[in-house]
């Protein structure tokens, strides 16, 4: 096999060692944490918490960082990796900062991406992550092993760095999604001359139907960790209720994620289903309204900055079912609404498709990158050999 090649040639009958995770590195602690509800969005430290998004938030220079440097990041009870090589201060409780003793930190981070075993529920995991192994090619050569090291970081930085560019013109897209959808619904309506400016209140209703939690699976209970942030759906759930009843939902509702509503989440449903109490399910109950019309409208930042301006609770803050309600949406002529859904659904398939569009093309760039790290990685094979 030609990358089998690659590697042999590399290691040039060099000896490979596994190793675990904590013999190779030593943990920092940092010299504060903030809380989430001290994040800004704009600072001069950025903040790297356990969370997916790779920088949360900022805080002003009056928090003190942890110095400039490379570490490897761990998120103890949601399993997240990430590579930090800049000053910043650290994000609530549950993170473990590794730093090198000797090998590249690159190196270590992506082979611990590499050969951890993700356990997905909800508890502390680091007892476990820190066993893991890590191969380090020359161990009793230091300057080898890391010449070794530094070739395959160089070559999996440069499949990271394509699906940058990608993610970048994602974003350039997402913006310019925004803009044009702001502008249909709020101008275009305004342009045509006739149109009603209605409150949420006036055209649907929040769900009262229950649902039995027996008659849910992943795919159809929805609560707020399974809904995405940004406005980019859901994905099944990896858990379940066992008890009880939930609010039912059905296709063409509109479901939000009532806590925290900065994280913009929000799902307009193609299936019938269940969620739970932090979920607010809208159900349009004006025949005259187009639903993916008003899917859109609830997708902008107004709406989404409206509801953080009446959310209540400082830690976790909730949003108002009732000031939901009271936000007021131009509605046009149906006509002219299916118009308006027909333009930004070209938009939305191209920047949340993961069937076509930049999405697709970012998946198998990382499905690419996911290969090649493996195979660089696999000295097993060379060993088996």
């Amino acid at each position: 096999m030609r990358e089998m090649n690659f590697l042999e040639k590399l290691l040039d009958g060099a000896e490979v060692e596994w190793l675990p995770l904590q013999q190779l590195t030593k943990t920092i602690t940092a010299p504060t944490k903030v809380k989430r509800n001290e994040y800004l969005e704009i600072g001069v430290y950025p903040v790297i918490d356990q969370g997916i998004e790779f920088i949360s938030g900022y805080v002003s220079v009056d928090y003190e960082a942890l110095e400039e440097g490379e570490y490897i990041i761990f998120g103890d009870h949601s399993e997240h990796i990430k590579y930090v090589d800049f000053a910043f201060v650290q994000g609530a409780d549950g993170l473990k900062i590794l730093k090198p003793v000797k090998d590249n930190a690159k190196y270590l981070y992506y082979a611990f991406q590499s050969f951890y075993v993700k356990e997905l529920s909800y508890k502390r995991h680091w007892s476990k992550a820190k066993e893991t192994l890590i191969p380090i090619p020359c161990p009793d050569d230091p300057a080898r092993s890391l010449k070794i090291q530094s070739k395959i970081v160089q070559i999996l930085d440069n499949f990271t760095e394509l699906t940058a560019e990608l993610t970048a013109e994602l974003t350039a897209r997402e913006k310019q999604y925004e803009y044009y959808r702001d502008h249909l619904i709020n101008s275009a309506s305004e342009a045509i001359g006739s149109y009603e400016l209605k409150k949420l209140g006036d055209i649907a209703a929040l769900s009262g139907k229950r649902i039995s939690f027996e008659e849910l699976d992943e795919s159809t209970f929805v609560g707020v960790d399974n809904l995405l942030q940004n406005k980019k759906g859901k994905v099944n759930s990896n858990y379940l209720p066992t008890t009880g009843n939930l609010t039912k939902y059905k296709s063409g509702d509109i479901l939000l994620g009532n806590i925290r509503p900065y994280l913009k989440k929000i799902w307009h449903a193609d299936r019938e289903g269940g969620a739970s109490g932090d979920v607010v399910v809208i159900q349009l109950t004006d025949k005259s309204v187009n639903s993916r019309y008003i899917y859109h409208a609830l997708s902008s930042d107004k709406f989404f900055d409206y509801n953080m301006q009446y959310a209540k609770g400082a830690k976790m803050p909730r949003g108002d079912r009732r000031k939901i309600l009271e936000f007021e949406i131009p509605v046009p002529p149906l006509g002219e609404q299916e118009r308006i859904v027909s333009i930004l659904d070209k938009f939305d398939t191209l920047t949340t498709s993961i069937t076509e569009g930049l999405p697709r093309e970012i998946e198998l760039r990382q499905k690419q990158y996911e290969y090649y790290r493996n195979i660089l990685l696999n000295f097993n094979k060379l060993e088996e050999a």
